[in-house]
């Protein structure tokens, strides 16, 4: 895989920046092989169909400056775009390009492009924020759950009769339709929500050799009816929580050792969340306090990105739009809206975070990524692939970012929840100001 050639960037005046953008020879080909195999479906030479013009004959019909400019108007716009975001530069307008067309699709090839950036944001003072930070606690109920937890592993399946199945029970049915297809055997453990509502709702009630009939939603939106046969029913029969226990589900031989080491896991899980949830709220403070809210065509490429995510993951789960859009009530235009905002504020975290690190000289060298991926297990040899390859540039930009925020959560103020939300709720003239105009930001400046 080519690596990324290197863009300079030039301050000009009126909040616009120039970038010379250097693309690869590999690039160059890659965008000429496209022109020429776009515009042979066009061409129409006696003697071959559509698409399966030769490279010579094609360059003889159309010329090779046509086939230059088709390859470079339908790329340059990537090339751009990408330059752009390596270098860090938020445009808010379309550029202007000035470029000679390639002479050879063997050599590297560069243009320009002048754009008007979203100025830099300036960071506020972050050492006077006062961000709300939870005690670590490990509710003794979680834990107890955790043991629970063991017992339900351990526990012995006892087949039951005489009476109905009910949650916690484990059940082995049938659900055949009328023409005879379905599943058979089927285990279910009752509460577990691992099948549709109706039928672990028909499966209740029922002693072995009893049926019922159903009408279920399939994932698809069609409905089906079948007959609910419950052939078995299982109940758990829990073993003691005592040392016996501790020795047949885990390496310790008391059961006070198994759950000083379960408050000890739960301990460091709640402190990594309690963590994550501080630095995160450290940033949006940041982000509030410097009064910089992220606009333009990054916003709408971020917007577009949350929206096509959104709509894979539905596809995936089988929930068509128009349902989703039913169930969480909102227009699509409150959706757009929604997502619009969430992607503002990504952008306005990512560019903040940015100036933090510009403002305290923060710089990510080779070697410190050899180390990050060391400490992360990587062999030697696959780092070097990987530092060798276009990856390099954005694991560079996510450590050097995130120093830039470890700085912030280490000197911001942390204070009580209850605290912060009651200084929240008085009104200060502060709140009603409106987001400065931040000055001009090009990198390096």
């Amino acid at each position: 895989m080519p690596g990324r050639m290197p863009t300079q960037v030039e301050e000009l005046a009126d909040n616009k920046v120039k970038l010379t953008v250097e693309v690869s020879a590999h690039d160059v080909h890659h965008a000429v092989e496209h022109a020429a195999t776009d515009l042979a479906r066009t061409v129409r030479i006696p003697g071959f169909r559509k698409g399966k013009v030769p490279m010579p004959l094609l360059v003889q019909r159309v010329g090779r400056e046509r086939i230059y400019e088709e390859a470079v108007d339908s790329h340059i716009g990537s090339w751009f775009w990408d330059a752009a975001a390596r270098a860090r530069v938020n445009p808010v307008a379309m550029p202007e390009y000035q470029y000679d067309l390639p002479t050879s699709d063997r050599e590297d090839w560069s243009f320009t492009a002048t754009v008007e950036v979203q100025p830099k944001p300036e960071p506020a003072d972050w050492t006077t924020l006062e961000v709300p930070k939870h005690e670590v606690t490990v509710p003794q109920e979680a834990v107890q759950a955790e043991l629970e937890q063991l017992q339900r592993i351990a526990a012995e399946l006892v087949p039951v009769q005489g009476r109905p199945a009910h949650d916690g029970d484990v059940t082995v049915v049938d659900v055949v339709a009328a023409d005879g297809t379905g599943q058979r055997d089927l285990v279910v453990e009752l509460g577990s929500e691992r099948l549709v509502e109706e039928l672990e709702n028909a499966i209740r009630g029922l002693a072995p050799g009893d049926e019922r009939e159903v009408a279920y939603e399939l994932f698809n939106g069609t409905r089906r009816k079948a007959t609910v046969a419950v052939k078995e029913i299982f109940e758990r029969v829990l073993p003691p929580l005592d040392d016996d226990l501790a020795k047949a589900t885990s390496e310790f031989d008391t059961l006070d050792e198994l759950q000083s080491d379960a408050e000890a896991r739960l301990r460091e899980q709640v402190e990594q969340e309690v963590e994550a949830a501080f630095r995160a709220d450290a940033l949006d403070e940041l982000v509030k306090a410097s009064r910089f809210v992220a606009t333009g065509p990054l916003v709408e490429a971020r917007t577009r990105d949350l929206l096509t995510g959104l709509a894979r993951s539905l596809q995936a789960r089988g929930i068509d739009a128009e349902a989703y859009l039913g169930l969480t009530r909102q227009t699509p235009e409150e959706l757009e809206q929604r997502l619009r905002a969430e992607a503002s504020l990504s952008v306005s975290r990512e560019l903040v975070l940015e100036a933090v690190a510009d403002k305290l000289g923060i710089e990510v060298t080779d070697d410190e990524l050899r180390a990050e991926l060391r400490e992360s297990g990587e062999p030697d040899e696959t780092i070097e692939e990987f530092l060798a390859d276009v990856g390099v540039d954005r694991l560079r930009d996510d450590v050097r970012l995130e120093r830039a925020l470890d700085r912030v959560a280490a000197e911001v103020k942390p204070i009580a929840p209850d605290l912060h939300e009651a200084r929240e709720a008085i009104w200060t003239p502060e709140k009603e100001q409106p987001a400065e105009t931040p000055k001009l930001w090009t990198p390096g400046t």
